[in-house]
């Protein structure tokens, strides 16, 4: 299975604990692609492992942790008035809505390899 969006780096602890993290910020447009790669990610992770039975430090397979945060931006049109040397500042048009997600996995040495095998990881 490969992902358009979301781009996995790993990590290790001491004890194999591995965590993939993924970060994706797209416009609105792009944000259903997304969470219907988040979807498919964590569909897989279900089927073949189960649920996660709390945190893998823990005695569990695997989890997982999934935040999403929409932003807008308003930039600022600076002008410059000659005459009292000081600066002007109006709002400007708003700008596009971002739509960031970001999601972690982690999982037993089993479960990340065979995590690295299905998403095509190297």
């Amino acid at each position: 299975m490969t992902l358009d969006y979301l781009d996995f780096d790993y990590s290790e602890d001491t004890e194999g604990v591995g965590v993939f993290d993924a970060m994706a910020s797209t416009g609105a447009a792009q944000a259903p692609a997304v969470q219907a790669e988040v979807v498919q990610v964590l569909a897989w992770a279900h089927e073949h492992f189960g649920a996660p039975a709390g945190p893998v430090g823990d005695g569990g397979t695997w989890d997982f942790d999934l935040q999403g945060m929409q932003e807008s931006t308003l930039p600022q049109v600076f002008g410059f008035d000659a005459e009292t040397l000081r600066l002007h500042v109006e709002p400007g048009a708003p700008g596009a809505v971002r739509h960031t997600l970001s999601l972690s996995v982690s999982g037993t040495p089993a479960f990340c390899d065979a995590f690295r095998e299905a998403f095509e990881l190297g």
